[in-house]
C-alpha cells in the first residue's frame, strides 16, 4: 500500500509518502514540505497548497491519502487555516477518486510512538527509526506527514475488518427487518 501523509497547515503543510504493509518493514518513498508565504493572501496560499499536492500526487500515485483530523484548539485562527489545508488536500485526491482517511493525532501518536500523549521529537525519532532513515525528517511537519502514513498502513487492516462487519451487521439488520415486514404482511 502506497499511502501519502498530510500534516495540514498554512504556512507548513507536511507531506510524505510512505510504502509498505502491515507487519514489514515500510519504506519512505519522498518527504517535504508545501510552504506558503505567511503575508500572501490566504486565497493564494490555498492554491499554492493545491498545487504542491497535486504535484505529490502525481510524482507518487498513492493508492490513499491519509490526513491529520483537524481537532479543537484554543487559537481559532490555526484551527481555521488548518482546517482550510485540510480540506484542499481531501479535494485534490478525492478529485482523482483517491480515497482519504482521517487519523486525530493522538492516534498518530500512539500508532507511531506507542503514547498518544508522545511529543515531535519522540515522533520524529521512532518516524526515523520505522522507516530507517540517518536523520529525523525536518521540520517537524514533514515527520508528522510520514507518522500519518504509518499509522494509517498499520491500522488499515484492522479498520477495514471493523468496517466489514459493521457493514454485514447491517445487512443481517435489514434482512431481519425485511423478514419481519414480509411475515406481518402474510398473516
Amino acid at each position: 500500500m502506497r499511502v501519502l501523509g498530510v500534516d495540514p497547515g498554512l504556512t507548513r503543510c507536511g507531506v510524505g509518502v510512505v510504502e509498505g504493509v502491515a507487519g514489514r518493514p515500510l519504506t519512505m518513498l519522498g518527504v517535504g514540505v508545501v510552504r506558503t508565504a505567511a503575508d500572501d493572501e490566504i486565497g493564494l496560499r490555498l492554491v499554492g497548497i493545491e498545487r504542491g499536492i497535486e504535484e505529490w500526487l502525481d510524482r507518487f500515485s498513492p493508492e490513499l491519502v491519509a490526513v491529520e483530523r483537524v481537532f479543537s484548539q484554543h487559537n481559532v485562527r490555526t484551527v481555521m487555516g488548518t482546517a482550510q489545508a485540510s480540506a484542499v488536500a481531501m479535494l485534490c485526491a478525492s478529485r482523482r477518486g483517491i480515497p482519504v482517511a482521517l487519523h486525530t493525532p493522538s492516534e498518530v501518536k500512539a500508532a507511531v510512538t506507542g503514547s498518544g500523549r508522545a511529543d515531535k521529537a519522540q515522533v520524529g525519532a521512532m518516524v526515523t527509526r520505522l522507516l530507517r532513515l540517518s536523520a529525523p525528517p525536518k521540520p517537524a511537519d514533514a515527520a508528522d506527514a510520514l507518522a500519518l502514513a504509518i499509522c494509517h498502513i498499520w491500522r488499515a487492516p484492522a479498520q477495514n475488518r471493523l468496517q466489514q462487519a459493521v457493514a454485514e451487521n447491517r445487512l443481517q439488520q435489514a434482512v431481519a427487518r425485511q423478514a419481519a415486514a414480509v411475515k406481518g404482511r402474510t398473516r
